[in-house]
Parts: structure tokens; C-alpha cells; sequence
């Protein structure tokens, strides 16, 4: 296969050839072809043909031949050479039954005469049984394979219409002319003989009027439905005043609702600028209570740093009186010596005074009291100081010492522990008061509502709560705890008022308890029985897709029995929690078997009929909420006071361990002292001995010095003397051992003054410090409480900020402030409470206003709506009508004149034949105003002088007389006809003689015109004597066993008018 895809190679006068049909006025070439006209028509294993080759003539060409013989197969070969579809040669309808019976595949060639002097341009199609298509144009020796497109191109450049019955009329579609009608006649007129452009312009017209028409009815149509809306809204005026009425009054709940968060928003902005200055008055308290604690601190510290050094002065004289006291001691006991050796010389002195009387005896007397010393002494016994006992002693007196070290820095600690958790119960007592005081709001709340009486009960039952079997809860609503603020409103609309101010109890016995002192105060008594829940339907998959979160009862915190309660009386356990998304799909969420729904917009709730089980639905509004506005936080309160209650026991038993701390050290104290007293007596009584034995021991050797002298007794008066001397002598010693004592005492007194001075500086200090110590303790305390109020402000301006920015936000959710929507805001109430009264007025106003149908202004404005759309359309709709009338009238001034004059000009030549043949007719165009479609062209006809003009149609003429009158037809328009040929195919049959000769005089007189197109008529017969001239070409058709000699001579299709030229040259 060659490629298909390649340009087609035109010579310069195809190029420059135009768009539009090409015209047969068009000069003809020396041999009187015009472009267009068929110059060659080949065949290969077509049809009948095994191979033809055929040379028509420019003018007219007569094909003659018996029956069956092919010459209806050289008109197939024209159209489907030309790229006719096979259905309108009226034989096949598949391009495969066109080849040669026993052959797979043929072609058809057909030369075209071209634009210039000499041009041909062949048009080749190959077809195989396959019904499969090859084309090829060649032109100027050159070949291309093509397109159909492009042939087809190629064709209209030529105006050549194979698919118009009046310029290709096959035998098997003759049939089909003579039926058409005259609006059909009429396009095949246009497109065959008139202007290129009439056809357009009348298919133009008839889409024009169409469209026109459909215009009108579209713009009648919308007339009477705008009537109808117009009437329809006339009746629902009244109803639309009262729903007007009733949205103005629901607009402006709406925008007092847009108010009323931005009010919310400036309480909680002046909730935090007070607490903010709270917080600076706490602050500055607290840097305040650091100055004076460092003011306090700074000459504590030059004050205890004086003390020390007074202690370490004191120390130092006490030090230094340690050896004076020793020695001091040392020269007391050698006093008390020489005393006593002076007494005793004294004695001596007075013995020998009475020696002198009882000389024997005071020997005797002293032997005496020799050996009795001697034995005393002797029976005195070694004495062991018991070293032992006194390390022992020192060691657990020591022992004892660190334990009260130790004890007191136990003590110290457990003081510091009591101190720090008493600070945290005082913060719990402050978080503690504050819940209470939004208990205090969440009562008033209650009694606002109509509990008058609910103080005086919550008092009571808090004041006797010990006289109660069980455990006793109320009012519900300071039980209850929600962390959702919207999930607060949902429960708070959904429970009942009463069960809010409500008690209740768990045993029969509190509750008639609470029956009996609580009444007349207002609030209901609860007894809770049972608390085994039914099991409550949960969240499916498939309600979370609707946009189903959660339960009621799933999003609040309570003690069980007062949940249970809850359940049991409001059924909070069967309503459902949705999103946006579910207010969207709540018809959805009631399939899934959900009968009560909250959502951020409304309320829904779906009750069955008892009797026929009809769901009946009911869309409500939500009610912000009031009572859970300022609501307790339960579990914070328990977790505040188990705190405090575990900061107590902490508390007491610090205390008691302290205390503990306190006996142990007072015990160990105790026993530190006795053993320092047994101690000393231990020591004591080793001096005690050791003094003993030291007296003994001197008592020994003045008996014995006494025995000896009276032994060696001198004279008395010696010996007085002597005594005298020794007395003196001694006495001499005292002397100095006193005036030593003397000086040993002065240098202890002056360091005992010193140490006095010191030690009462020291001790006034100390008493200072103390004071100035407990002062500080007192401002430290003053500045934990005042650290301890300003991180609670701290926090409580961190909480108001997080409140003040969430209900910005949620302000802001609901409506951004405008200087329009300020402007608004101030001639609206400006409190919240004015305005929740003021939205509930506009609801109830708004609720007030009766309206049977609540879609009334929905459907108004929907009407409206549609009214002036419907007046915008039909406006433009009107416009339209006025330009396609004006664009009709345009192309209808240009259109009608041009056809009149091409209908006039076929009437003139087809009466003129009729008139040549001894009978009339006449073609009309048959107007019909503005219905361009019935348009047609009627050939009226009369065969005989007596009869009418009647129009052509089967029913008044026989098939001869329609045979006549459409070549008539067709040889008028012979010379008005644009197309470069013409095919008839066995148009004569069923025509007389007389009629059949004066037709073909006429088409040979039609063909010998200049101008004319060239023409091709198929006849199996002809009358003799028929009048021939130069412009006919005779192309006999013949077959059969005989003709082989003829046909080699004919078979390369000259004509026997060159054969005669030849023959005579």
C-alpha cells in the first residue's frame, strides 16, 4: 500500500484553484472539454466488465446497447469512481458487491478534465470483496495515493453532485425522482442549478425559521407560566408580610446572638484586667515583703557575726581561767597543808606545854594512837579507781550527745516539712473557698430560676450530713461536672429543670429525713434505688460517618447514683451528640434508629405514632446555657481536698514526730545528765580516797614524828622554840601562798569581769538577734503568703487569659466586628442578661406570628427568583425573535428574488419544450411566507387540450407522461446547470414514439448549446431517423459471441467519427 498520508501534488492551477463549484461558463479547451467533464472511464473486474475502457464526448453521449449488456454498470462506475456511496446507485449497498462475480478485487479509473490546456487528473478507486477502498489521484503523469476526504475535496472543487437526482439519475433511482416531492425538488434544484450559495441560504432560512418558531413558543410559553407565578405570589402577599414580619424579628435574635458572645467577651476582658491589677498588687506585695526581708537579713548578719565573735571572746577568757582556777585549787590544798602543819605545831606547842606533866603518858598515849593510824591505814586497803565505769560513762554520754544532735537536726527537718505543708493546706483552703464560692453562683443560679429555698437546704443537709445512713447528693446541678461548654448547653436543655435543684438519697431513711426538714423549701427529694443501667446503644460506625460523636451521658462526670438519676429520669443514655456535618444528615441519623439528636445548629427529635408507627419529626433551637455557665468542677474539688486531707495527715503526723523528736531528745538529755552525775560522783569518790588516804597517811607520820619526839622530847622550852620557828616558818609560806592565791584571784576575777561584759554584750545580742530572727520569720511567712497570693493571681490571669482568648474566639466564630455591626451593637442592650431577655422576646414575637405555610417567603422569593429571570429570559429571548426576524428578512430579500428569477427562467424553458411538444406546462415556486421548509417547486402538466394544468404526480399522468415531463425537466435545466456533466439513465422508457423523438430533439438541441454541461444519456433503443449533430457522441454497448472482431477494433474506445477521418484521410 502507498502511503496514504501524503500530500496530494497539485500543479499550479489546481493551487490556485477557489473554494467555490466550478462553473461549466468556463472556456472550453481546443477539443471542447470544460473543467470537470469526463474524458476517459476505465474498468478492471467491475461489475459485468472483465475490462473497459471508455472515451465519452464534451456535449452529449448517447449509450446505447441491449438489455443486460452494462450499460447501467458504466453509470455505477462513474459514481463510485467519483467517491459515491453505493446505496444512492440504488443496485448495492456494500462497495465489495460491485466486483466482478469470481475476481476478489477490481478499480474503476476516471480522468477528469482539468483547469488548463491539456490537465487531466485521474481518479483512481480500487475495491476488493472485503468492501475495502484504495484511492489514487494522479495529475500531470504524477500519482498519489489519497484520502476519500481529499477525492472528495477534489470533487466539489468541480461541482460535481453524484448524490443530486437532477444531475445523476441512475435506471434503479428513476423511480425515486419522478417521487420526489416538491420541497425536495427544490433542493435538488438549488444545489444542481442555482447560485453556490442559494442552497446555503436556504438551508439558512429554514434553520433561521425553526428557530424562529421555537423562539415564539418558548417566549408564549414563559408569558403564561410569568402569568401564573405573578397570580401565584399576588395570592401569598399577606402571608409574606407575616413571614417577613417574623424573619425581621428572627434577624434580630441573630444579630443580639452576635452581641451576645462579644458582651460575654467584655466581661471576661474586665474579669482579667482585675485580676491582672490583682496580680501587680500581689507582685508588688511580694517584691515589697523581699525588701524588707533583705533590709532585715543585711545587719542580722552583721549582728550574728558580732555575736560570734563575742562568743569566741568569752570562750577565750573562760579558757584562761581554766589554769588560774587550777592553780588556784593547788594553792588552796598546800594552804590547807601549812594550815594544818601550823595547827599542828600549835597542838604540839600545847603538848609540850603538857608534856611536861604526862611526858609517860602522852608516849604511851601517842604509841597508842600510832598503831591505830598505822592500822587504820593499814586496813584502809589498796583503792582502784574504777577507770572502766568512767570510759563507759564517757562513751554514752557522748553516745547520747550525738543522739540529741542528731534528733534536733530530725527535728529541724520535720519543722521545715510542717512549714512547707502548712503553706500547701493554706493553698488548698484558697482553692477550696474559691470552688465553694462558685458553688455559692451555681445556687444562685438555681434559686434564680425559682428555688427560692435552695441555700437554706444545701445549708441543712451540709450541717447534718453526719445523721445520714449513706451518702446524700444535691442539688444535682453542684454534682454534675461538663468540660464541653456546648456539651453544658445540650444536657442543660435536655434535663429537666427540676432535677437540677434536686437531693438525693440512697436509703429510705434519708430520704424522709430530708421530706421532713426540707419541706417548703422548693426542691424536689430523689431516692435512688437501683442502679443497674440498662445497657445504652453506642456509637456505631455508621453513625460516626453521619457525624454522630457521642452520648449525653458519656460527656459529663458525676457520682454514679446521681448519673443513674440523670439516666433514669431524662434518658440521657438515647440522645445522641452530632456535629455540623449531622445537622446536614439528620434524616439519615433517624434511619440509623437515633430519636433524639443535638447538633451545634438544633435539635431534632423523631416520635412514633402508636398507631400507625408514622415518624413524626420536631427541629428546635438550642438554648445557651445559663445554669452550667459557672459550673463546679467536682473532680477538682475532691482532688483539692484529698490534697488537703492528705496534707493534714502529713500535718499531724509531722506534729506527733515532732513531738516524738521532743521526748526523745528531753530523755536523752535526762540520761546525758544523770550520767554526767554518776560521773562525777564516780570521780568524786576517787578524790574522796585519794584524800583519805593522803590524810591517813599524814596522821601516820605526825604520830609517828609525834612518838619520836616524845621519844627524843627535848626541854620544853627548846622545843617551844623550835615549834615557835617552824610555825613561823610555815606561817612565812602561808604568807606567800596567800598573797600568790591573791594574785591569782585578781587575774581570774578581771577575766571573769571581762567574760561577764562580754558574755552579757553576747547575751543582750543574742536576745537582739532573736527578736530581729523572729521578725524575719514572720516577713518570710508574710512573703510565702504574699508568693503564694501572687502565683494564685498568676494562675488566675492565666486561666482569664485563656477564657478572655476563647471567648474572642468563639465572638469571632460567631461574628467579626464591623464599624457597621459596632454601629448595630449600640442601639442593643448592654448587659447579658438584656440581651438573652431581649433574644427570647424577638423568638417569642417571632413564634407569636401565625403562618400556615412556613416555606411561604422561601417559596415567594423562589418565585420572585424565577419571575425576574423568566422577564431577564424572555427580554433576551425577545431580542433574539427581533434579530433572527431582521436576519430572515435579510437573507430572505437576498434569497426569494434570486430564486424567483432562477424558477422563471426554468418555467420559460420548460414551457417552451412543452409547447414545442403540442401540450403546456409550467414551474411555479411555491412560497410559503416565512415556513422556508415547505418551500418547493410544483410542475404543473397537460397532455391533452381539454384538460388543466394539474401538477406532476402518479395520480394524473401515466408513467410515459412523468417519463416526459422530467427530461423536459432536466433539458431546461441543461443550460442553467453549474455542474460539468449530467447522467440519465433510461429516462425514455415508457414513452411513445411521437413524444420520444420531440424529447430527444430537444436534448440534442439543449446539448448543441454553448455552455451546456456535458451529458450522458443511457437508452437500450433509439427511433431511426433521428436528427444527430456534432455535439453527439454515440457509445454502443454490445456483447456476445460475434462482436470479438468489433471489439478488438473499438477497444481502445475511439469514436466512429475519428474512424471516419481516418478512413477518409
Amino acid at each position: 500500500m502507498a502511503d496514504r498520508t501524503r500530500p496530494l501534488p497539485m500543479d499550479s492551477g489546481l493551487q490556485g484553484r477557489s473554494s467555490k463549484r466550478a462553473r461549466t461558463s468556463a472556456s472550453r479547451s481546443g477539443d471542447n472539454f470544460v473543467p470537470g467533464n469526463i474524458v476517459e472511464i476505465e474498468v478492471c473486474n467491475f461489475m459485468t466488465y472483465t475490462h473497459l475502457k471508455s472515451k465519452p464526448g464534451p456535449r452529449l453521449n448517447l449509450v446505447i446497447g441491449p438489455n443486460g449488456t452494462g450499460k447501467s454498470s458504466l453509470v455505477c462506475a462513474i459514481g463510485i469512481g467519483l467517491a459515491g456511496e453505493p446505496a444512492l446507485l440504488g443496485r448495492a449497498s456494500s462497495i465489495g458487491d460491485y466486483v466482478k462475480r469470481g475476481e476478489e478485487s477490481g478499480w474503476v479509473k476516471v480522468s477528469l478534465c482539468g483547469h488548463s490546456p491539456g490537465q487531466t487528473i485521474k481518479i483512481t478507486r480500487k475495491i476488493n470483496k472485503q468492501s475495502k477502498s484504495e484511492w489514487i489521484i494522479e495529475d500531470r503523469g504524477v500519482s498519489q495515493t489519497a484520502l476519500k476526504r481529499e477525492v472528495l475535496d477534489l470533487v466539489q472543487q468541480f461541482n460535481i453532485q453524484v448524490n443530486n437526482l437532477t444531475q445523476f439519475l441512475p435506471q434503479d433511482r428513476v423511480c425515486e425522482f419522478a417521487k420526489l416531492t416538491p420541497i425536495q425538488l427544490l433542493e435538488e434544484t438549488e444545489k444542481a442549478v442555482g447560485d453556490p450559495e442559494l442552497s446555503g441560504q436556504h438551508a439558512t432560512l429554514i434553520k433561521k425559521s425553526e428557530e424562529l418558531k421555537h423562539i415564539e413558543t418558548t417566549l408564549k410559553q414563559h408569558a403564561t407560566t410569568l402569568d401564573h407565578l405573578k397570580a401565584n405570589n399576588a395570592d401569598l402577599e399577606k402571608d409574606v408580610q407575616r413571614v417577613q414580619e417574623r424573619k425581621k424579628l428572627l434577624e434580630k435574635a441573630e444579630n443580639l446572638r452576635k452581641k451576645l458572645p462579644w458582651l460575654r467577651y467584655d466581661q471576661k476582658k474586665n474579669q482579667y484586667n482585675t485580676v491582672k491589677e490583682l496580680e501587680k498588687d500581689a507582685k508588688k506585695r511580694v517584691d515589697e515583703a523581699t525588701k524588707v526581708i533583705v533590709a532585715l537579713n543585711t545587719p542580722l548578719g552583721v549582728l550574728r557575726k558580732k555575736r560570734s565573735e563575742l562568743e569566741t571572746a568569752s570562750k577565750k577568757f573562760l579558757d584562761a581561767n581554766v589554769p588560774l582556777d587550777k592553780r588556784r585549787r593547788e594553792l588552796v590544798e598546800e594552804e590547807q597543808k601549812m594550815g594544818e602543819q601550823v595547827r599542828s605545831k600549835a597542838r604540839e606547842i600545847a603538848e609540850v606545854h603538857r608534856r611536861e606533866a604526862t611526858q609517860q603518858e602522852k608516849v604511851t598515849t601517842a604509841t597508842r594512837e600510832l598503831a591505830e593510824a598505822e592500822a587504820e591505814l593499814a586496813n584502809l586497803g589498796v583503792y582502784e579507781p574504777p577507770k572502766e565505769e568512767i570510759q563507759e560513762l564517757g562513751t554514752r554520754i557522748r553516745e547520747l550527745e550525738l543522739g540529741v544532735a542528731d534528733r534536733r537536726n530530725q527535728r529541724q527537718e520535720r519543722e521545715a516539712v510542717l512549714s512547707q505543708k502548712r503553706a500547701h493546706r493554706d493553698q488548698c483552703v484558697g482553692r477550696l473557698q474559691e470552688i465553694d464560692n462558685v458553688k455559692t453562683r451555681l445556687l444562685q443560679a438555681l434559686k434564680d430560676t425559682g428555688a427560692q429555698g435552695v441555700f437554706d437546704a444545701y445549708r441543712w443537709v451540709e450541717s447534718h450530713r453526719n445523721d445520714f445512713q449513706k451518702e446524700v447528693y444535691g442539688p444535682v446541678l453542684l454534682e454534675v461536672n461538663i468540660a464541653n461548654q456546648e456539651y453544658a448547653k445540650y444536657v442543660e436543655n435536655h434535663v429537666p429543670g427540676y432535677l437540677w435543684k434536686a437531693f438525693v438519697t440512697q436509703d429510705t431513711h434519708d430520704r424522709d429525713l430530708l421530706q421532713q426538714n426540707l419541706q417548703g423549701m422548693g426542691v424536689p427529694i430523689i431516692n435512688a434505688r437501683d442502679t443497674n443501667n440498662l445497657r445504652a446503644p453506642s456509637v456505631t460506625p455508621q453513625m460516626q460517618e453521619v457525624g454522630i460523636v457521642a452520648r449525653l451521658d458519656e460527656v459529663l462526670s458525676a457520682p454514679e447514683v446521681v448519673k443513674h438519676v440523670l439516666i433514669g429520669q431524662a434518658a440521657l443514655d438515647h440522645s445522641f451528640i452530632g456535629t455540623s456535618q449531622a445537622n446536614h444528615r439528620a434524616d439519615e441519623a433517624c434511619a440509623l434508629g437515633i430519636r433524639d439528636l443535638w447538633t451545634p445548629e438544633n435539635h431534632y427529635r423523631w416520635t412514633a405514632s402508636r398507631y400507625g408507627g408514622h415518624i413524626s419529626a420536631s427541629v428546635n433551637s438550642i438554648r445557651d446555657s445559663r445554669l452550667f455557665s459557672k459550673n463546679v468542677d467536682a473532680r477538682q474539688k475532691n482532688e483539692l481536698e484529698q490534697q488537703k486531707a492528705e496534707v493534714d495527715g502529713v500535718i499531724t503526723q509531722t506534729e506527733h514526730e515532732i513531738k516524738a523528736l521532743n521526748n526523745e531528745l528531753r530523755a536523752l538529755e535526762d540520761n546525758a545528765s544523770k550520767l554526767h552525775k554518776q560521773r562525777e560522783e564516780f570521780i568524786n569518790r576517787v578524790k574522796l580516797e585519794k584524800k583519805k588516804r593522803t590524810d591517813l597517811s599524814f596522821r601516820v607520820e605526825q604520830r609517828k614524828r609525834k612518838l619520836e619526839s616524845f621519844k627524843h622530847e627535848e626541854d620544853c622550852k627548846s622545843a617551844e622554840e623550835r615549834l615557835h620557828t617552824d610555825i613561823k616558818k610555815l606561817n612565812e609560806r602561808r604568807k606567800n601562798n596567800i598573797l600568790q592565791i591573791k594574785d591569782v584571784l585578781m587575774l581570774a576575777g578581771k577575766n571573769q569581769i571581762s567574760y561577764a561584759s562580754r558574755h552579757l554584750s553576747y547575751l543582750e545580742l543574742d536576745v537582739k538577734i532573736r527578736e530581729m530572727e523572729r521578725d524575719l520569720k514572720t516577713q518570710e511567712l508574710r512573703g510565702i503568703d504574699c508568693q503564694r497570693v501572687y502565683d494564685n493571681c498568676k494562675r488566675e490571669t492565666e486561666r482569664c487569659r485563656g477564657e478572655l482568648a476563647s471567648a474572642k474566639e468563639a465572638a469571632e466564630q460567631v461574628a467579626v466586628i464591623t464599624a457597621e455591626l459596632q454601629e448595630m451593637f449600640r442601639g442593643m442592650p448592654e448587659t447579658v442578661v438584656e440581651v438573652e431577655d431581649a433574644i427570647n422576646e424577638a423568638v417569642a414575637e417571632a413564634n407569636a406570628v401565625l403562618c400556615n405555610n412556613p416555606n411561604v417567603l422561601e417559596e415567594y422569593e423562589r418565585r420572585c427568583k424565577q419571575i425576574s429571570a423568566l422577564e431577564e429570559k424572555m427580554k433576551e429571548e425577545n431580542d433574539e425573535l427581533q434579530t433572527h426576524l431582521l436576519e430572515i428578512e435579510s437573507l430572505k430579500a437576498k434569497w426569494l428574488p434570486t430564486l424567483k428569477l432562477l424558477v422563471s427562467k426554468i418555467n420559460d424553458t420548460f414551457s417552451n419544450n412543452f409547447k414545442e411538444m403540442a401540450v403546456a406546462g409550467e414551474v411555479l415556486l411555491d412560497e410559503h411566507g416565512t415556513n422556508f421548509d415547505k418551500y418547493g417547486i410544483l410542475i404543473k402538466v397537460k397532455f391533452r387540450e381539454t384538460g388543466e394544468l394539474q401538477v406532476l404526480s402518479a395520480h394524473h399522468q401515466s408513467g410515459g407522461e412523468r417519463s416526459v415531463a422530467t427530461i423536459l425537466y432536466l433539458v431546461s435545466l441543461q443550460d442553467l446547470t453549474h455542474c460539468p456533466f449530467r447522467v440519465v439513465d433510461e429516462i425514455n422508457q415508457g414513452m411513445d414514439p411521437q413524444n420520444e423523438r420531440k424529447m430527444f430533439q430537444q436534448l440534442v438541441r439543449a446539448a448543441s448549446q454553448l455552455n451546456t454541461p456535458q451529458c450522458f444519456l443511457l437508452t437500450p433503443k433509439l427511433l431511426p431517423n433521428l436528427e444527430y449533430t456534432e455535439a453527439c457522441t454515440i457509445l454502443n454497448v454490445m456483447n456476445g459471441p460475434y462482436i470479438e472482431e468489433a471489439a478488438s477494433v473499438w477497444k481502445d474506445g475511439v469514436s466512429w467519427a475519428v474512424l471516419s477521418q481516418t478512413a477518409a484521410h
